[in-house]
């Protein structure tokens, strides 16, 4: 199960992709450093086009599509070979059409209203964010006492040195965060430094599971 697949890795990169080309490099930067899951996001106009090329060309890598907001950017993903659907928070056309197609949807879930919902899916794994605004660990902490079936990914102002925090947690399979792969270093072409990143990411993750 994908759930399964997550846990292994620990972390899944958020990936920015302004040009198309760029994001075979990126995903075989990101496996060279050891981690093979990445979630480009849909706020550039090439993110479809990005997944489409790692899905072509990087069997290996486990591409997903995330801030996925309407039905319309669920297609476009699905078509270019998304593997996972992930949103910013519920909408309901969004999970009705991911489930029909049988791919895996992490909606974003922040409040108990938003994760009675997810359950109203059987859908167990969901997305927290923004992690550090809305109390990040504690605030989980909190969350998950009244839902002891549910698996939450934190994304947003995590970096190697507070995913540890996360990662602690037993509800916490992995968390998701930008600065192993940062935009700027994508535009430059600095794929030495986002292997790097990928590599000591997988370095902590690893000594917190031992």
């Amino acid at each position: 199960m994908l759930i399964d697949e997550i846990k292994r890795t620990g972390i899944i990169p958020v990936v920015v992709i302004e040009r198309a080309q760029d994001a075979v490099k990126v995903a075989s930067s990101l496996l060279a450093g050891g981690i093979d899951f990445m979630e480009i996001t849909f706020r550039t106009e090439d993110a479809w086009k990005g997944i489409r090329n790692v899905s072509q060309n990087c069997p290996e890598m486990h591409v997903g599509a995330g801030t996925i907001v309407n039905v319309a950017q669920c297609k476009m993903a699905i078509d270019a070979g998304a593997q996972f659907i992930i949103s910013p928070g519920i909408s309901e056309e969004v999970i009705e059409y991911a489930m029909e197609r049988e791919i895996q949807v992490i909606p974003g879930c922040a409040t108990p209203t938003e994760l009675m919902k997810a359950r109203a899916y059987h859908i167990t794994l969901v997305k927290f964010f923004p992690a550090n605004v809305l109390g990040g660990p504690a605030a989980l902490k909190s969350l998950h006492a009244p839902f002891k079936d549910m698996c939450f990914i934190p994304t947003g102002g995590i970096d190697k040195n507070s995913m540890k925090e996360y990662l602690q947690l037993p509800y916490v399979p992995a968390v998701g965060g930008s600065w192993v792969c940062a935009k700027e270093d994508i535009y430059c072409g600095n794929y030495i430094k986002i292997e790097m990143e990928a590599g000591e990411a997988v370095r902590i993750i690893k000594e917190l599971r031992r």
